[in-house]
């Protein structure tokens, strides 16, 4: 077999078979029931975010703005990885075509990419809300958080588009199973016909860094965001934390599977901690910002009571 790469896709794999996570019909009805409540959880949770925030005008600020993209984002993630998960749970024989599973790691990555630039831009939206209040809405005005949103999308495009633009041009010319439930770019490596080792390496240095980096730029952020908080007033430390708490526990949520997945050294793990991350996180952050926060709670209650009167209204006309 020739190990050298020419540059041209020599591919004669048409599909890739996934080992899934068990083969105990126990197990696998377990995480039928599970993967399914949390996922449809996770749909209905983070569509009641984005609509909520769509419908009250209350809402209408910067912080909203961000945090209903990331509940759509939230979506996204779900989407592109949990309903043929679901799908194949009690399948005998998963498979994804080679196409399919080149597309899903293209959004997995797009969208991982455009979260992690959310979120610090996210960091610097509370920022700027509690150390700078009076020059927030010239800051944080609707062009500065289009131009972030937009720049965030680049940002995850370009992530996704360089770790790709050298996997398909990798010959996969006869091992074609994936010890995982899902396709990602560490796993996809080693089944091409050439030594890959250094571009595995460069794949799970770039994601890790890009991971590590991220989280602690973060963390930092919140750090130095309490400590101008306590050193200007005391009273306000609360109110401070308590809006930073949730942030920070999204921020964890996100980013704690991620680094263990790209720098945790034995990968068989790494596909049961990937179900935490694309099951139940989606879900618990919109719960999280949902029930932790009070003017969220709030706009449901308006929604709710609109509602109601929206069908009294109608049960009314329909008397008449």
């Amino acid at each position: 077999m020739d190990k050298s790469m020419d540059g041209t896709n020599h591919s004669m794999v048409s599909e890739f078979v996934f080992l899934g996570l068990s083969n105990s019909w126990e197990i696998q009805l377990v995480l039928f029931v599970f993967s399914s409540m949390f996922y449809v959880a996770s749909m209905m949770g983070n569509s009641l975010v984005v609509l909520t925030v769509a419908w009250d005008f209350h809402l209408h600020s910067p912080m909203y703005f961000l945090l209903a993209n990331l509940s759509f984002i939230d979506l996204c993630i779900s989407s592109v990885i949990s309903p043929k998960m679901i799908n194949d749970i009690f399948r005998i024989r998963k498979v994804i075509s080679f196409g399919g599973c080149i597309a899903q790691i293209f959004f997995i990555h797009v969208i991982g990419g455009v979260e992690m630039v959310l979120l610090i831009v996210m960091a610097f939206d509370r920022y700027v809300a509690i150390c700078k209040p009076l020059h927030y809405l010239t800051v944080m005005s609707q062009k500065m958080c289009i131009v972030l949103l937009g720049a965030s999308w680049i940002i995850g495009l370009i992530h996704s588009v360089t770790q790709l633009a050298f996997a398909m041009k990798l010959p996969f010319c006869g091992p074609n199973v994936l010890d995982s439930f899902y396709c990602d770019l560490p796993e996809l490596l080693k089944l091409a016909c050439v030594d890959t080792y250094k571009l595995e390496f460069m794949v799970t240095a770039n994601n890790g860094f890009v991971s590590v980096g991220s989280f602690f730029i973060l963390i930092i952020s919140y750090i130095f965001i309490l400590i101008t908080v306590w050193q200007h007033s005391s009273s306000g430390s609360s109110k401070a934390l308590s809006t930073l708490s949730t942030h920070i526990m999204v921020v964890i949520l996100f980013f704690g599977p991620c680094i263990f997945i790209y720098t945790w050294p034995q990968p068989t793990s790494h596909k049961y901690v990937a179900v935490f991350d694309v099951v139940l996180t989606p879900f618990l952050n919109s719960v999280i910002y949902t029930f932790r926060n009070k003017d969220m709670k709030m706009a449901l209650r308006r929604i709710c009571s609109q509602l109601f009167v929206y069908r009294r209204i109608s049960e009314m006309i329909k008397v008449l």
